[in-house]
């Protein structure tokens, strides 16, 4: 779980952009949650007695991740989703309606020359002769969620080794002569992130009252799961897509990358992780009402 931040993603991989000005700061234990898809309909419908309804919040500070021949520095990324846990240890991921994952945008060193160049190419070289200008050379990459993450596992995040769950992102290349749309993986055929904890991360719990107000007696509690590298070596990465005026410059970004490349060529890692888990003390007691009873204390947490 604590890998829902960082890999969060991957998070993980590439950097991400960060929310927007409409998401709201809320108190107290609720503040990890800003983003909690609360009011999803399948979080209201959680009744408490057989589906429990959760949010789940993981932050990164820095981390790298490789794609092929490539390794591009991993900004500030977060993970927000929620989860409705159902008999049996099985779950619904819920994604927030930005993307469960958001991230800073990340330099790719060497930018477009190290993508691209040397290349004996005649169209490609000329680019390359071109790139002395450093506006025209650079190159940032934002890690961006595609689809829904699947497979949420809460006891793989307090261990070791266990993948927390499988996060599908893409990763947007940004540079005036690739255009933008130039990606590497796709809604039909993401990047498949598991990360999972490297280190043990630091285990604490608290208390708190519906607003997020510490209180020994709440009706909630927060599982924070803080500290932990996290790291992901199995995913495969797709080659490009959209780079250049109709994709003439893909084959271009592919082979100088070494893209596509296969599962146990690529890895990530998320360092420092914060990973936090919000749920009610007693859901059976609010039965059938407790994912709704969730939206409302959220909502009064909010400033």
């Amino acid at each position: 779980m604590g890998l829902l931040a960082s890999f969060t993603a991957l998070a993980a991989v590439a950097s991400m952009g960060s929310a927007t000005a409409a998401t709201p700061t809320l108190n107290g234990s609720w503040a990890p949650f800003s983003r909690c898809p609360v009011d999803d309909p399948a979080m209201l419908a959680a009744d408490g007695a057989t589906d429990t309804a959760i949010c789940v919040s993981s932050h990164s500070a820095s981390g790298s991740i490789k794609l092929g021949n490539t390794e591009v520095p991993v900004g500030v990324s977060d993970l927000q989703v929620g989860v409705v846990n159902h008999p049996g240890g099985t779950s619904t991921v819920v994604s927030p309606a930005g993307g469960a994952l958001i991230a800073d945008s990340a330099k790719v060193p060497g930018g477009l020359l190290g993508l691209m160049c040397p290349n004996d190419v005649p169209v490609i070289s000329g680019i390359c002769n071109t790139l002395t200008d450093v506006n025209l050379n650079r190159v940032t990459a934002t890690i961006e969620s595609v689809n829904t993450p699947t497979g949420f596992q809460l006891v793989a995040g307090t261990t070791t080794g266990k993948p927390i769950l499988t996060l599908p992102v893409r990763i947007h290349l940004q540079n005036p002569l690739l255009g933008d749309k130039c990606y590497i993986g796709s809604a039909s055929d993401p990047i498949l992130l598991k990360p999972q904890n490297l280190t043990q991360p630091a285990i604490s719990s608290e208390k708190f009252a519906g607003d997020g107000t510490p209180d020994t007696a709440g009706q909630m509690n927060r599982l924070n799961l803080l500290g932990a590298t996290q790291t992901d070596t199995t995913y495969a990465v797709p080659g490009t897509n959209g780079c250049g005026l109709l994709g003439a410059l893909n084959w271009a970004v592919n082979l100088k990358t070494g893209l596509p490349s296969a599962s146990g060529n690529n890895n990530v890692t998320l360092d420092g992780a914060q990973t936090y888990v919000a749920t009610m003390n007693k859901p059976r007691d609010q039965a059938p009402n407790a994912g709704k009873l969730l939206a409302q204390y959220w909502h009064s947490a909010v400033r």
